[in-house]
C-alpha cells in the first residue's frame, strides 16, 4: 500500500476570518488551492 501524507503545503498564509463555534475544515480560495495542486473537499 502506498499512503502519501503529503503533497502540497501552503506557506505564510493569512487568516482572514475565524469562527470559534465552529469546529472542523477551513476555506481556502479555489486559487490557492489550483496553484498547490490540491482539489476540494482534500
Amino acid at each position: 500500500m502506498l499512503l502519501t501524507v503529503m503533497k502540497s503545503k501552503i506557506h505564510r498564509a493569512t487568516v482572514t476570518e475565524s469562527n470559534l463555534n465552529y469546529v472542523g475544515s477551513v476555506t481556502i480560495d479555489i486559487n490557492i488551492l489550483e496553484k498547490v495542486n490540491i482539489l476540494p473537499n482534500e
